[in-house]
């Protein structure tokens, strides 16, 4: 009786997904039209787009970054009381929750040019065997560990081919309406569910570019080294193109310097183990300069049922050596308290003497009367 009382319903009302896909139709049609006026810019604009983002992104942000840094500085000085600091550091918290707000709000505004950015990118990068810009020091960097990035003089040539994961790969996809509604899902924290062959990878270079602008860094996690390393090298190239830099977490030694550099970049590749490792051993070392991980700003989760609930059954154990194991503590702190013990031994003996002293006085001043 329920199923029939939920489907009359649905046929009336619509499903809880029919719902949220006609809510998000506006915001497709929004990026389908700033997708067909970019199509006029150069090669060089279209690429300054993403300097365009981060300085409004940045303009947005400036009265909180303003206040946490007068905050900061303020609580550094040397004569000032520790109440004092405290409260400055609960007022920088709540600037820093709001600044977080902010970034919501600016993302959630430039979302529609900047999806369309992406599309066109995949565009140019299809119907192009090669794309010809001027060169940045990005493009420099890259041209000596890339093949398919060129320099020639002043301009940069990239082409639509590369390797990922050993093999040879041609850029051919356009983002579909279907897909940037996939990447609206995705920004919003909830769950997208695609089927097989519907351009999962090509769906996260949406929110992966837009939350990437922000300049906190953006972490892809998935459930094995192979799908991070090649993932991470077949999108790789439309992020460089963007001005982004990319790197993979599982391509580098735990706790090295390439991991902490992968750490530093626009976009961060890697295992779901890895990362939850990472976090881990972080948390054991004798130096803030030893971590790899920052702050932690924006992660879409691939398979996110094997990630969080499958794997998640098995949880995530590390462990540093103990010179003297379970019995450590106790040869640390064995002098100390045996230190303590002979002088509280000392102090009560010359108090027990002293009280002998002071009854014995009075007994004796006690018969003389």
């Amino acid at each position: 009786m329920l199923n029939i009382i939920n489907k009359g319903l649905s046929k009336i009302f619509g499903s809880k997904s029919n719902r949220d896909i006609k809510s998000i139709q506006p915001i497709v049609s929004q990026i389908n039209a700033a997708f067909e006026q970019l199509k006029s810019l150069s090669n060089d604009e279209l690429r300054g787009k993403t300097y365009e983002f981060k300085n409004r992104i940045h303009k947005y942000l400036s009265e909180f970054d303003a206040k946490i840094n007068e905050l900061s500085e303020k609580a550094e000085e040397e004569n000032i009381e520790i109440n004092e600091k405290e409260v400055l550091f609960n007022e920088i918290d709540k600037l820093k929750k709001g600044r977080n707000e902010a970034i919501e709000e600016i993302l959630l505004e430039i979302l529609p040019e900047a999806f369309a950015v992406v599309k066109e990118t995949s565009r140019r990068f299809t119907e192009n065997k090669e794309i010809i810009a001027t060169a940045t020091d990005l493009d420099k960097d890259l041209s000596v560990k890339h093949q398919h990035i060129n320099i020639n003089g002043n301009q940069v040539v990239y082409q639509n081919s590369w390797m990922a994961a050993g093999s040879e790969i041609v850029w051919n996809m356009v983002h579909y309406d279907v897909q940037l509604i996939g990447g609206i899902v995705l920004h919003q924290g909830k769950i997208a569910e695609m089927a097989t062959g519907e351009g999962k990878t090509l769906v996260s270079t949406l929110p992966i570019y837009l939350n990437a602008l922000a300049g906190c860094g953006v972490h892809l996690v998935t459930v094995n080294d192979y799908l991070a390393k090649r993932d991470s090298e077949w999108n790789a190239p439309i992020f460089n193109f963007l001005g982004l830099t990319v790197d993979c977490i599982d391509k580098h030694e735990s706790h090295s310097e390439g991991r902490k550099k992968a750490y530093l970049a626009d976009i961060t590749y890697g295992t779901n183990n890895e990362f939850g490792f990472d976090y881990l051993r972080d948390n054991m070392v004798r130096s803030i300069d030893e971590q790899v991980q920052h702050k932690l700003h924006f992660a879409i989760v691939d398979e996110v049922d094997s990630v969080l609930i499958d794997d998640a059954r098995t949880p995530l154990i590390i462990s540093g050596p103990v010179p003297k194991g379970d019995e450590q503590m106790y040869y640390q702190l064995k002098p100390r308290i045996e230190k303590l013990v002979d002088v509280q031994k000392k102090i009560t003996t010359e108090y027990l003497i002293e009280a002998k002293k002071l009854i014995a006085a009075g007994k004796h001043r006690r018969k003389r009367r």
